[in-house]
């Protein structure tokens, strides 16, 4: 059902690879919601990907653009604004990568390089999103921007090794940016702590399978569905959520305050 949340509304979605990524998801119930945007991600990954299709679905325009580099953002955020003929309302930044855990490295022993790799990519890519659009003042008033995180960034998760770290950048950096861009035009910064999802990234973690089926124990609610979080996107984009800003929003059916459900101590 459709109620129309985001009509009139313009956006930026990036990070839609294929139809697992929770922004693809975003992207598809922005666009029964009413909202025109463009899509984007790196050019390696949109030969890798299938954001043509979800272009032809959404009517949307795929503008190429590395995040890490703040001339592509440059564009991205100036052709943005002229095919859909104003300023931007929304932002999702669904960006991240590990070249240690694609690798399998310890987090004993990360490699340095691919360490700093993974935050520019995964984190300063969200502070280049945000000071260009500041910069260029390409978005509106009361714009939304959200950024994906995981909640690794709070506590101990031996698997996610170097995004742990990362994710809570990315976290700061919303908190920050959200106070300077909340006093000079209103805009509202969140990250939103997503339930472990069956995504091409989240299916490239070791031991990911296993967690996901103890999380789903742990959770009253069970895991949070790609399709779900693209529903929680949206009304965060929505004037609904006009004075929420500077949050890490737990969405994870109650994951992150169960202590231990009473299935587990079962299955233990």
């Amino acid at each position: 059902m459709s109620y129309q949340l985001l009509k009139g509304k313009r956006g930026i979605i990036t990070g839609a690879l294929d139809e697992h990524s929770i922004a693809w998801k975003v992207a598809q119930k922005c666009h029964e919601e009413g909202a025109t945007f463009t899509l984007t991600n790196a050019p390696i990954a949109l030969r890798m990907g299938e954001i043509k299709k979800l272009a032809e679905q959404t009517g949307s325009t795929i503008i190429p653009a590395d995040a890490t580099l703040v001339d592509d953002l440059t564009k991205l955020y100036t052709e943005s604004m002229d095919v859909m003929g104003g300023k931007i309302d929304f932002v999702l930044h669904s960006i991240g990568m590990s070249v240690n855990i694609r690798k399998n490295i310890p987090y004993t022993a990360l490699n340095y390089d691919f360490y700093n790799k993974g935050i520019d990519i995964s984190a300063l890519s969200f502070h280049k999103m945000l000071a260009t659009a500041h910069k260029l003042d390409a978005l509106n008033e009361h714009a939304s921007v959200v950024a994906l995180s995981y909640i690794a960034a709070q506590r101990a998760y031996p698997f996610y090794t170097d995004m742990a770290d990362i994710k809570a950048m990315l976290e700061s950096i919303a908190r920050t940016f959200g106070y300077h861009y909340g006093k000079s035009k209103k805009v509202r910064i969140n990250t939103i702590s997503q339930s472990p999802t069956k995504t091409s990234a989240g299916g490239g973690i070791k031991g990911f399978a296993e967690f996901y089926e103890f999380a789903q124990l742990q959770s009253p609610l069970g895991n949070a569905s790609a399709d779900d979080c693209a529903n929680f996107c949206v009304a965060m984009f929505s004037d609904l959520t006009k004075m929420v800003t500077m949050q890490n929003l737990y969405h994870d059916g109650g994951y992150s305050t169960t202590g231990i459900s009473q299935e587990l101590i079962e299955k233990i």
